[in-house]
């Protein structure tokens, strides 16, 4: 399985979740996990998906997703499982 992270942080609005849900949904990447906060007005989201059944190769997803976050004015960063495990594993 083909782990990966995605973080939204901005400002909060009408819509985050939704956006980046249906861009998730429109190419097959499943949400395995999702926790959301907000924080005087400051929106956080961390989600561990599944790009399986993707067929967008993870440069491509990672560049939409941070182009669809300057769209909803939020930073959303993409990374590989294997990655973050050893960015956090200090």
């Amino acid at each position: 399985m083909k782990k990966t992270i995605i973080t939204v942080v901005g400002k909060d609005s009408v819509g985050i979740i939704a956006k980046v849900c249906t861009y998730l949904s429109d190419h097959g990447i499943n949400i395995l996990d999702i926790s959301q906060t907000i924080v005087d007005g400051f929106f956080n989201m961390m989600m561990i998906v599944n790009t399986d059944l993707c067929s967008k190769n993870f440069v491509e997803i990672s560049e939409e997703l941070e182009e669809l976050g300057k769209e909803i004015h939020c930073l959303i960063r993409v990374q590989r499982e294997d990655i973050f495990d050893m960015m956090h594993r200090i």
